[in-house]
Protein backbone atom coordinates (compact mmCIF):
# COMPACT_ATOMS: atom_id res chain seq x y z
CA UNK A 1 0.00 0.00 0.00
CA UNK A 2 1.22 3.62 -0.81
CA UNK A 3 0.77 6.27 1.75
CA UNK A 4 -1.24 8.18 -0.27
CA UNK A 5 -3.43 5.19 -0.27
CA UNK A 6 -3.51 4.78 3.68
CA UNK A 7 -4.31 8.35 4.01
CA UNK A 8 -7.44 8.10 1.76
CA UNK A 9 -8.66 5.03 3.27
CA UNK A 10 -8.14 6.51 6.59
CA UNK A 11 -9.92 9.90 5.74
CA UNK A 12 -12.93 7.36 4.41
CA UNK A 13 -13.06 5.14 7.62
CA UNK A 14 -13.50 8.89 9.83
CA UNK A 15 -15.14 10.92 7.29
CA UNK A 16 -12.43 13.56 7.38
CA UNK A 17 -12.95 17.03 5.81
CA UNK A 18 -10.03 18.38 4.05
CA UNK A 19 -9.93 21.43 6.78
CA UNK A 20 -9.91 18.83 9.42
CA UNK A 21 -7.23 16.62 7.55
CA UNK A 22 -5.09 19.61 7.48
CA UNK A 23 -5.41 20.07 10.84
CA UNK A 24 -4.47 16.68 11.61
CA UNK A 25 -1.12 17.72 9.49
CA UNK A 26 -0.71 20.83 11.80
CA UNK A 27 -1.10 18.68 15.15
CA UNK A 28 1.86 16.67 13.91
CA UNK A 29 3.89 19.72 13.03
CA UNK A 30 3.49 20.28 9.45
CA UNK A 31 1.00 23.23 7.84
CA UNK A 32 -0.78 21.95 4.28
CA UNK A 33 -2.44 23.89 2.84
CA UNK A 34 -6.25 22.77 1.50
CA UNK A 35 -4.92 22.38 -1.82
CA UNK A 36 -1.52 19.99 -0.92
CA UNK A 37 -4.21 17.47 1.44
CA UNK A 38 -6.35 17.71 -2.00
CA UNK A 39 -3.06 16.58 -3.75
CA UNK A 40 -2.11 13.75 -1.60
CA UNK A 41 -5.90 12.48 -1.57
CA UNK A 42 -5.97 12.40 -4.90
CA UNK A 43 -5.29 8.62 -7.16
CA UNK A 44 -2.02 8.67 -9.19
CA UNK A 45 -3.83 8.78 -12.25
CA UNK A 46 -5.51 12.42 -11.54
CA UNK A 47 -4.30 16.07 -12.54
CA UNK A 48 -2.54 17.22 -9.52
CA UNK A 49 -1.98 14.39 -7.73
CA UNK A 50 0.85 14.65 -5.34
CA UNK A 51 2.99 11.99 -3.80
CA UNK A 52 2.55 11.76 0.10
CA UNK A 53 6.30 10.69 1.73
CA UNK A 54 6.63 9.08 4.28
CA UNK A 55 7.32 11.67 6.93
CA UNK A 56 4.60 13.68 5.68
CA UNK A 57 2.01 10.28 6.19
CA UNK A 58 4.06 9.85 10.07
CA UNK A 59 3.43 13.50 10.94
CA UNK A 60 -0.01 12.96 9.83
CA UNK A 61 -0.53 9.92 11.91
CA UNK A 62 1.17 11.90 14.89
CA UNK A 63 -1.48 14.17 14.47
CA UNK A 64 -3.83 11.99 14.48
CA UNK A 65 -2.70 10.34 18.01
CA UNK A 66 -2.93 13.84 19.34
CA UNK A 67 -6.40 14.54 18.20
CA UNK A 68 -7.57 11.21 19.81
CA UNK A 69 -5.85 11.04 23.02
CA UNK A 70 -4.46 14.94 23.86
CA UNK A 71 -1.41 16.18 23.41
CA UNK A 72 1.34 14.69 25.21
CA UNK A 73 3.80 16.38 28.10
CA UNK A 74 7.21 17.43 26.88
CA UNK A 75 8.91 17.20 23.53
CA UNK A 76 6.60 16.20 20.74
CA UNK A 77 8.18 12.75 19.03
CA UNK A 78 10.26 13.52 15.59
CA UNK A 79 8.27 12.13 12.38
CA UNK A 80 9.92 9.07 11.10
CA UNK A 81 11.71 9.18 7.76
CA UNK A 82 11.03 5.70 6.96
CA UNK A 83 7.72 4.07 7.56
CA UNK A 84 6.98 0.40 7.67
CA UNK A 85 3.44 -1.33 7.80
CA UNK A 86 4.30 -2.32 11.55
CA UNK A 87 4.64 1.43 12.08
CA UNK A 88 1.70 2.75 10.47
CA UNK A 89 -0.21 -0.16 12.00
CA UNK A 90 1.22 0.73 15.68
CA UNK A 91 0.47 4.44 15.53
CA UNK A 92 -2.66 3.34 14.48
CA UNK A 93 -3.60 0.95 17.42
CA UNK A 94 -1.68 3.74 19.71
CA UNK A 95 -4.40 6.46 18.24
CA UNK A 96 -7.59 4.16 18.72
CA UNK A 97 -5.80 3.56 21.88
CA UNK A 98 -6.92 -0.73 20.94
CA UNK A 99 -6.31 -3.13 23.52
CA UNK A 100 -5.20 -6.51 21.18
CA UNK A 101 -8.53 -7.91 21.46
CA UNK A 102 -10.12 -4.99 20.08
CA UNK A 103 -7.82 -4.90 17.06
CA UNK A 104 -8.30 -8.45 16.52
CA UNK A 105 -11.99 -7.84 16.65
CA UNK A 106 -11.41 -5.41 14.10
CA UNK A 107 -9.38 -7.79 11.70
CA UNK A 108 -12.64 -10.43 12.58
CA UNK A 109 -14.98 -7.83 11.05
CA UNK A 110 -12.91 -7.78 7.60
CA UNK A 111 -13.22 -11.37 7.82
CA UNK A 112 -9.43 -11.70 8.43
CA UNK A 113 -8.35 -14.12 11.29
CA UNK A 114 -4.97 -14.00 13.47
CA UNK A 115 -4.29 -14.99 16.94
CA UNK A 116 -2.66 -13.02 19.60
CA UNK A 117 0.55 -14.31 19.25
CA UNK A 118 0.60 -13.56 15.56
CA UNK A 119 -0.78 -9.95 15.93
CA UNK A 120 1.80 -9.04 19.32
CA UNK A 121 4.80 -10.25 16.76
CA UNK A 122 3.95 -6.88 14.30
CA UNK A 123 4.39 -4.65 17.26
CA UNK A 124 7.72 -5.90 18.24
CA UNK A 125 11.17 -4.62 17.78
CA UNK A 126 13.05 -5.39 14.26
CA UNK A 127 15.56 -7.03 15.69
CA UNK A 128 13.63 -9.11 18.21
CA UNK A 129 13.37 -13.31 17.59
CA UNK A 130 9.75 -13.24 16.94
CA UNK A 131 9.32 -9.76 15.45
CA UNK A 132 6.93 -10.41 11.96
CA UNK A 133 7.01 -8.18 9.45
CA UNK A 134 3.39 -7.20 8.20
CA UNK A 135 2.39 -7.54 4.86
CA UNK A 136 -0.02 -5.19 3.02
CA UNK A 137 -3.15 -7.41 2.87
CA UNK A 138 -2.81 -7.11 6.98
CA UNK A 139 -2.79 -3.41 7.08
CA UNK A 140 -5.78 -3.56 4.30
CA UNK A 141 -7.72 -5.69 6.58
CA UNK A 142 -6.89 -3.23 9.48
CA UNK A 143 -8.20 -0.55 7.72
CA UNK A 144 -11.07 -1.93 6.53
CA UNK A 145 -12.48 -3.23 10.50
CA UNK A 146 -11.28 0.42 11.12
CA UNK A 147 -13.85 1.77 8.84
CA UNK A 148 -16.26 -0.94 9.81
CA UNK A 149 -15.91 0.45 13.14
CA UNK A 150 -16.08 4.25 13.11
CA UNK A 151 -17.42 5.28 9.56
CA UNK A 152 -20.60 7.01 10.30
CA UNK A 153 -23.60 5.10 8.86
CA UNK A 154 -26.09 7.72 6.76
Amino acid sequence: MDNNDILRRIRYAFDFSDPKMADLFALGGLEATREQVAGWLKREDEPSYEELSDRGLAVFLNGLITHRRGKKEGPQPEPETRLTNNIIFKKLKIALNLTSDEVLEMLALADFGMSKHELSAFFRKPGHKHYRECKDQILRNFIKGMQVTYRVKR
